[in-house]
C-alpha cells in the first residue's frame, strides 16, 4: 500500500513532462499550505492527508532531480 494521491504514483509522474510536473508541484504545495493552516486553527479532519501531500511533493522533486542527473529521461515530445 502506498501513501499519496491517486494519479501521482511514480509511473504516472514519469510519463509527465517537466512543465506538468511543475504544475502538480505548485498545486501540492498550495494544498500543503492549506492543510497546515487548517491544522493550526484546529479545523483539520484528516491528518493523514498531510503525510500524503508531503510524499507527493517528495516524489515530484525526486523525478525532477533524476531527470537533471540523467537517471530518468523526460517523455518524448509529441509532434
Amino acid at each position: 500500500m502506498t501513501i499519496g494521491t491517486k494519479g501521482l504514483e511514480p509511473i504516472e509522474l514519469d510519463a509527465m513532462e517537466n512543465e506538468r510536473l511543475a504544475e502538480e508541484l505548485k498545486k501540492a504545495k498550495a494544498e500543503l499550505f492549506n492543510l497546515r493552516f487548517q491544522s493550526a486553527t484546529g479545523q483539520l479532519e484528516s491528518h493523514g492527508r498531510l503525510k500524503a501531500v508531503k510524499r507527493d511533493i517528495a516524489r515530484i522533486y525526486t523525478i525532477l532531480r533524476e531527470r537533471e542527473l540523467g537517471i530518468r529521461t523526460a517523455p518524448a515530445a509529441k509532434s
